[in-house]
């Protein structure tokens, strides 16, 4: 945005009437927002300014793959606001979301580091008053890998994105591809829902050994994750194969399960390969295809992915 337009807007905003959260903003500083309202104000005055907005929606504790997302918006966008909630709907009963890991003041320094303007930090009263009698679904994407074993977990995580995209109302929203079937859900539910947003998917962000970056990585003990390192590597031979010609997708996910089944604290939720736009299993890989795994190592699930495309 250029000077010229956000010195146009702060006299708009003078003559309005400003308030320490739009002056905070006018002098650039990352804010920080505890209540809708707030980001609402934000919001319009960015809209006024005629600012792009783009969004990372996160459950906190982040990582360098969280702040690829946020870079990664920095360069899209004028403007960026990170979301960190931990969304109890998207949870089962018996889950993580009492213990799920939470350092907001981590947090906030990496936001301001990568170059956040906004940070959204709600309460879940704030989220959600009442109990929910609305909610976002979607029935043959979220059957399947995820959503067999996290019966309500994409309704949860639909209701949420949703929601701020309502509050936040962004040009852009980035999203990484290691949750490659949230990625797919919400991009349907942007299309069937007409929302005005652009969905920006992101490259899978590894450690230097492979493993793809988690929050519940820090769950692991030191012989876990170095079992975990058995998801990477498996994928990797699986895609030496599909290089190499093959197209059965059941010996492809016999490569994946041998390789991570010899690995004696794996335990497999699933191994399958999809069709990468409609997420239903496939016997022959002739087009784009999702291959996708999610493993329990001791009481932590971790899932990886990669997708192929034979042309």
């Amino acid at each position: 945005m250029k000077k010229q337009q956000r010195a146009d807007a702060s006299k708009q905003t003078s003559v309005l009437g400003k308030n320490a959260l739009e002056a905070r903003v006018e002098r650039e500083a990352m804010e920080i927002a505890k209540t809708i309202a707030d980001v609402r104000t934000v919001v319009k005055f960015y809209q006024n300014a005629q600012e792009s907005i783009g969004l990372v929606p996160t459950m906190g504790y982040l990582h360098t793959g969280h702040v690829s997302l946020i870079e990664k918006a920095r360069k899209s966008c004028d403007r960026v606001i990170v979301s960190i909630f931990v969304n109890p709907i998207q949870f089962g009963p018996t889950e993580d979301y009492s213990r799920y890991p939470r350092d907001l003041d981590r947090d906030l320094e990496l936001c301001r580091d990568a170059g956040a303007d906004l940070v959204f930090v709600p309460e879940v009263a704030d989220m959600y008053p009442t109990a929910n009698l609305a909610f976002m679904d979607i029935r043959s994407l979220g059957e399947h890998l995820c959503g067999a074993s996290r019966p309500g977990h994409f309704q949860g995580v639909l209701t949420v994105v949703a929601k701020l995209f309502n509050i936040c109302q962004p040009n852009q929203a980035f999203f990484g591809e290691k949750d490659a079937q949230q990625l797919a859900i919400i991009r349907r539910m942007v299309t069937d829902f007409n929302f005005p947003v652009e969905i920006v998917p992101c490259p899978i962000i590894r450690e230097s050994d492979g493993l793809a970056m988690s929050s519940r990585n820090v769950y692991l003990s030191a012989e876990e994750r170095q079992a975990a390192l058995s998801l990477s590597r498996s994928l990797e031979k699986a895609w030496q194969a599909l290089e190499a010609g093959e197209r059965s997708a059941a010996a492809i996910r016999d490569i994946i399960r041998s390789g991570i089944a010899a690995e004696p604290l794996a335990r497999i939720d699933y191994i399958e390969l999809v069709d990468s736009d409609t997420l239903q299993p496939i016997e022959t890989i002739t087009g784009s295809v999702l291959a996708a795994v999610a493993v329990y190592f001791g009481k932590t699930r971790l899932i990886d992915n990669f997708t192929f495309r034979p042309e």
